[in-house]
């Protein structure tokens, strides 16, 4: 059985509208991070530990509390798992192969627990889990661009006829 998209014309504008707009939201989550500057190492641990030893920072940060903390990360978790569970609902039926499939819609899963379960240890001291961050971050980005792509992308080709 092959779906890869075929739809009548009105459901593949609703699911594309759908994902462009969940790109804009997840796009402007990491235009977030950037503001926050925890694009870098050191400000990502800056950002949840805090700087205030340091007398010449422009911004004054105090390091997070445990209530924001697992606010933090209770709900990233939760809505990103929604997030990409929804992505990868509609890569499953897009034309491609089932590895990648399969890694485009289980890799976001442990990035984000990579990600975000990285961020509450930096934040008790283990400070060198912010390359974990900072890689899982990437990757989680990098799935969720290529997924929303292919989506889009195979929403304009026309199905595939059955023999």
């Amino acid at each position: 059985m092959v779906f890869n998209f075929h739809f009548q014309k009105e459901t593949k504008i609703f699911i594309a509208s759908f994902v462009v707009l969940l790109s804009i939201g997840f796009y402007t989550g990491l235009l977030f991070v950037s503001e926050t500057s925890t694009a870098s190492t050191e400000g990502l641990v800056e950002n949840y530990n805090g700087n205030e030893d340091d007398e010449n920072a422009a911004i004054m940060k105090f390091k997070k509390s445990e209530r924001e903390m697992l606010t933090i990360v209770h709900t990233h978790i939760l809505s990103m798992s929604f997030i990409f569970f929804l992505l990868g609902s509609l890569v499953w039926m897009i034309r491609g192969s089932k590895k990648l499939k399969t890694f485009l819609t289980i890799e976001p899963f442990l990035s984000v627990l990579m990600t975000f379960g990285g961020i509450y240890f930096l934040w008790t001291g283990v400070l060198w889990m912010k390359y974990v961050v900072i890689f899982s971050g990437f990757l989680m980005t990098a799935t969720f661009t290529v997924s929303a792509f292919l989506v889009l992308y195979q929403l304009t080709l026309k199905p595939i006829e059955k023999d």
